[in-house]
């Protein structure tokens, strides 16, 4: 079984975050989650439980107000998970909607404490701090460093999700934003099974009437073509290019046997728009034809921009209708039409897409109730990582960026690895800049890993990634970039590790060369899902 003690509350497997914000640098030792990582923790027995996560999907919204009396409308989103009663940690992203600053993004990391003050009330105090900029972006957000500061209410609902309204404080350190307003937000709240790194699961045979029920998902890898009418005008006013190629990834998480909901990031790969990002959520219905295909219909809606594209305040609508066909029990090819408009500019398109779906399932739980030990063995556990990390780039090339060519380039973002075997990974990460005079950079990249130890703490590492990158001044041609990395990590405990990277980024058709050194903080923890 491991040595893996579920008989405690499993709070959450994040906590590398905390360690990396300054916030709670000491929530490791000492809590529950340090005994996960024991090697002489006693053995599980049958009896034990594990224990859901508490996991929140937020959504706010406000206003910042920018110098000349100019205002933007800011959407943020937050996936946060509970460390405690009285603390969350976890990721987010705020995106331009309104105003003219479509394509004005950034990612971080995100951290609140909260406290109870009634039955249906809370109170929360919470910190952002992330990296990233858009439209207007070295004049407004400098390198990029961006810091959220909040405090605000929250009600409970009955099984509606959450509303509140605050109180926030935005300020770009190295740019000329500072801003503070009111906001509101939505929340929803549901659990999550997580276990601790190299946790073992019961046997099939042990119980198999005692399996949970699982809600069905997809990740989807995207390669999408925009069509632009010869209408639409560039950001500048001149002629927009009559197409752009994106790449991107996508998640659906089904709500039943035929709705789901779904988000998606893309990056401009091919057109003449180099920096475009969109990041959309919505819903959609799926219609099975045969066994093996169906019909998928879908509306979104996100911020989206850069790259000068006129998108305006930055709102994007995506419409569209795919067909699905299944390859294997666990993969399906997906042809997908339709149609992104910017309701506030002139930009719109027709959109072809192809995807390559994987489909699994997730544990359904009975809210924050202890999941008995034999109800997991129809569950298979999967090898996870997350990274935060910091990468900084260095001159290789002349040409390299716009402006002073000796200035480097830092960079913040998450990394997440899935292992594939012992010794290899794929894995996925969204970097975008914080310092070097580049904001408004930003680069969403995949690919494969390998990891080999070398000591009884120390191991190494290399990487290969393909992706989107643009913005900041960065001479990145269409957009279409790759990346080699290549490190030496050592293991802190065995959850966490501490690694160094050196590496190379260049643009595939520009003029963008650069040597890459970067420092991660990595978590090990498992995912479970249904086999």
């Amino acid at each position: 079984m491991g040595n893996f003690n579920m008989c405690k509350p499993l709070a959450s497997p994040f906590h590398f975050r905390a360690t990396l914000m300054g916030i709670v640098c000491a929530a490791v030792v000492g809590s529950p989650w340090a005994a996960l990582a024991d090697e002489h923790a006693r053995p599980v027995t049958y009896e034990a439980a594990l224990w859901p996560t508490p996991t929140t999907w937020r959504v706010t919204s406000e206003t910042w107000k920018l110098p000349g009396s100019e205002t933007m409308g800011m959407v943020g989103a937050n996936l946060l998970f509970d460390v405690s009663d009285k603390v969350r940690l976890g990721v987010g992203t705020y995106g331009a909607v309104r105003g003219d600053r479509g394509g004005f993004i950034t990612l971080g990391l995100a951290g609140e404490v909260r406290q109870r003050l009634s039955s249906s009330w809370l109170g929360h105090a919470g910190l952002f701090v992330g990296a990233g900029g858009g439209r207007g972006g070295v004049e407004l957000a400098g390198g990029g460093l961006m810091v959220r500061s909040d405090v605000g209410l929250t009600y409970e609902t009955a099984g509606y999700g959450n509303v509140g309204f605050g109180l926030s404080n935005v300020t770009f350190p190295s740019g000329v934003i500072r801003s503070a307003q009111p906001y509101v937000l939505y929340e929803y709240t549901f659990h999550s099974l997580l276990g601790g790194h190299g946790m073992a699961l019961p046997s099939r045979g042990q119980s198999a009437s005692a399996d949970l029920p699982s809600r069905a998902q997809e990740f989807s890898l995207v390669t999408r073509s925009y069509r632009i009418p010869a209408s639409v005008v560039r950001d500048d006013g001149q002629p927009q290019h009559d197409s752009m190629q994106l790449l991107g990834v996508e998640w659906l998480s089904y709500l039943n046997d035929r709705w789901f909901v779904k988000i998606e990031s893309d990056g401009a790969v091919g057109g003449d728009s180099a920096g475009y990002m969109q990041i959309l959520a919505g819903a959609g219905y799926r219609l099975p034809l045969t066994s093996t295909m169906a019909l998928k219909v879908h509306a979104a809606a996100g911020p989206a921009g850069g790259g000068n594209v006129d998108t305006g305040g930055g709102l994007l609508f995506d419409a569209g209708v795919a067909w699905q066909q299944k390859l294997t029990r666990r993969t399906e090819l997906e042809l997908a039409v339709g149609e992104v408009r910017a309701p506030s500019r002139s930009f719109k398109a027709r959109s072809l897409a192809l995807k390559l779906n994987y489909q699994f399932g997730l544990p359904a739980t009975a809210g924050a109730a202890p999941v008995a030990w034999p109800a997991l063995a129809g569950l298979d556990a999967v090898p996870l990582r997350v990274r935060a990390v910091s990468q900084t780039y260095f001159k290789d090339r002349e040409n390299w960026r716009n402006g002073d060519p000796s200035q480097s380039v830092s960079n913040l973002g998450v990394q997440l690895d899935y292992f594939v075997s012992p010794h290899w990974f794929l894995s996925g990460q969204g970097l975008a800049a914080y310092a070097g005079k580049a904001g408004a950079y930003m680069t969403g990249q995949i690919g494969v890993g390998t990891q080999w130890p070398v000591a009884e703490r120390w191991f190494v590492e290399g990487e290969a990634l393909v992706g989107a990158a643009g913005g900041g001044g960065l001479t990145m041609g269409d957009g279409l970039v790759s990346q080699v990395n290549a490190g030496v990590g050592y293991r802190l405990s065995k959850s966490l590790s501490l690694m160094a990277t050196a590496g190379r980024i260049a643009a595939l058709r520009g003029d963008m060369r650069a040597k890459v050194l970067g420092v991660s903080l990595g978590y090990e923890f498992t995912g479970l899902v249904d086999r």
